[in-house]
């Protein structure tokens, strides 16, 4: 049985893993980059090494020194997260040769589903659907150009390799073919080192729904019903719910079997995630596989009330499936949002720096997935997510309600956030009616652009509240200097407002 498991990863996902861990009685490991040093994730481990410097080259990405760490610490597994090298068939294979568990799936699952045209190839063999378009590389433009004119505008150009938005191209007219696959293949070349792109029929007005699946070393394998990730921004998801609002019972059961026989095709254990595109008639086609834990899994966690992590741990370990098909339900309605850094209100520039004040949401049907704390520095070197917001309802406008409820209680100062913006995704009528597609943000600026007048940030209670109980403390601390001037009462801080960072 697995005893220690070396997390080999950072921010809320370490801490996440590490919870269900200890659930398990299992101990912990943790690395960090330089910067890290104070991070949560360190803090709640049993054990904590260091890597290296805080490019993630130069630690997070670093087999060797993970691997070296493994064997310093006596962990017996290693769970990637998500992200770095989580989908890293190497890695997968390294862990394999030191005699250290892979808490993720076989390096042929990987390395198939990682090649998006070997992955199209291995779909139609398994007899799921998928995107009318090419199943080899184009390597050349005048083979582009032949193939699109064939298939039909518009189509999508797409990274062979890839994924995340990057190496990818929408095409509409003739005059952009030889524009769009040069830049697609050089966006591709640099992302991924391979320049291989292929060609796929675009399909207007698109969902893009995911199935969970879970799979043992026994061939057992199950799905865990569909998450609605079609709100997006530049190919990101920004939020996700489950269930999905278009989804009927029947189409829910057809692409369920599909997403199983997908995952047997490539004789899958662990979580996966089998992504669909479904247009407006609820016509669905085969995406691509993500062969780890996906950032929006605790939506499905909490729907049906499963915890993933602990069933990668076990499968991992050699257990079988403890539940079958047929005793897997959906209850209730969960919805997701992933708080940035950033400022939406200035193109979602990143905004690092330490965080001063935080009092994150609480109450019935709200889970906060986070890593930050107040004094914290969110460092400019990773991904500048925060945290995830997760709530549940019994109904879907309930949990949109309650989750209205929870970001109007969650406050951050010391650095610019998403929160607001993901405030007003709430209130636009194509969401709350379920009505969406991938197109949302584009289609709905006009109700997420900031507010006129007052700002979502002037009526900032726990920054008032925060930077009074700063004044205070000077106070305490430097009795003979009282900060006088910065206003010791309610009045005199209305007045001087103007004092407030954000």
């Amino acid at each position: 049985m697995i005893k220690k498991v070396l997390v080999a990863n950072r921010g809320e996902i370490a801490v996440r893993v590490m919870r269900s861990c200890r659930e398990l009685g299992i101990k912990t490991v943790a690395v960090y980059s330089d910067v890290d040093r104070k991070s949560m994730h360190v803090r709640y481990a049993d054990e904590a090494y260091f890597i290296g410097p805080a490019p993630s080259s130069e630690s997070y990405l670093r087999m060797d020194k993970i691997m070296e760490v493994a064997k310093l610490s006596g962990a017996d597994a290693i769970h990637p997260g998500y992200g770095f090298l989580s989908e890293n068939a190497n890695f997968s294979r390294l862990c394999e040769k030191e005699g250290v568990i892979f808490i993720g799936p076989s390096p042929y699952a990987i390395d198939t589903m990682g090649d998006k045209i070997t992955a199209r190839k291995t779909m139609i063999a398994a007899g799921v659907p998928v995107v009318p378009g090419t199943t080899e590389p184009i390597k050349d433009l005048k083979t582009a150009v032949k193939i699109i004119m064939e298939i039909g505008l518009p189509v999508m150009i797409k990274a062979s390799a890839g994924g995340g938005g990057k190496g990818m191209r929408l095409v509409k007219r003739e005059e952009d073919i030889v524009n769009a696959v040069s830049s697609a293949r050089s966006e591709a070349k640099t992302a991924f080192g391979d320049d291989a792109v292929y060609i796929e029929k675009y399909i207007s007005s698109p969902h893009h729904i995911e199935f969970q699946v879970l799979g043992d070393k026994h061939g057992n394998v199950v799905h865990l019903f569909e998450r609605e990730c079609s709100v997006q921004r530049r190919h990101q998801k920004v939020v996700e719910e489950t269930p999905s609002p278009i989804m009927t019972q029947e189409i829910r059961m057809k692409m369920g079997e599909a997403a199983v026989a997908a995952a047997k095709a490539v004789d899958y254990y662990g979580a996966g995630t089998i992504e669909f595109i479904v247009d407006d008639n609820l016509n669905y086609y085969f995406l691509e596989m993500n062969t780890r834990l996906q950032v929006e899994h605790p939506i499905t966690e909490r729907v049906v009330g499963v915890d993933l992590v602990k069933q990668q741990i076990n499968i991992a370990d050699g257990l079988p499936l403890i539940f079958k098909q047929e005793e897997l339900h959906q209850h209730g309605h969960a919805i997701e949002v992933r708080i940035y850094a950033e400022d939406p209100d200035n193109n979602f520039m990143p905004s690092p720096g330490i965080i001063k004040h935080i009092t994150e949401p609480l109450g019935l049907g709200v889970r906060h997935d986070g890593y930050a704390y107040e004094g914290y520095e969110i460092p400019m070197y990773y991904d500048p997510m925060i945290s995830k917001l997760i709530v549940w309802a019994e109904t879907r406008q309930e949990a949109i309600s309650r989750l209205k409820r929870a970001l109007y209680a969650y406050k951050i100062t010391g650095v610019k956030t998403s929160i607001p913006y993901l405030s007003r995704i709430l209130d636009v009528p194509a969401f709350v009616e379920g009505r969406y597609n991938t197109h949302f943000i584009e289609e709905n600026q006009q109700y997420l652009l900031p507010r006129q007048g007052c700002t979502d940030r002037c009526m900032d209670v726990a920054a008032i509240t925060a930077f009074v109980d700063y004044i205070n403390k000077l106070e305490r601390l430097q009795p003979d200097k009282p900060a006088k001037h910065l206003g010791n009462n309610w009045k005199d801080l209305g007045r001087k407002r103007s004092v407030l960072r954000y």
